[in-house]
C-alpha cells in the first residue's frame, strides 16, 4: 500500500496562508480523501491519497 501525490505546496507559504490544507479539504469536499503530509527534505507539503493495488 502507498500513496499517490496529487499536488506539492512549498513550506515557505505566507503566514496564516495554508495552500495545501485548503486544496485537501476541496477534495474531500468532491468525496476524494486526501491527506495533507510533509516531505521535510523537499521542505514541502503533499497532498496524497493512499493508493490500493488492484490484485
Amino acid at each position: 500500500m502507498g500513496a499517490k501525490v496529487l499536488e506539492r505546496f512549498p513550506a515557505g507559504a505566507p503566514r496564516g496562508s495554508w495552500p495545501a490544507e485548503e486544496y485537501a479539504a476541496e477534495l474531500r469536499e468532491e468525496g476524494e480523501p486526501a491527506t495533507v503530509v510533509m516531505d521535510l527534505k523537499q521542505d514541502a507539503f503533499l497532498v496524497v491519497v493512499e493508493s490500493q493495488d488492484e490484485s
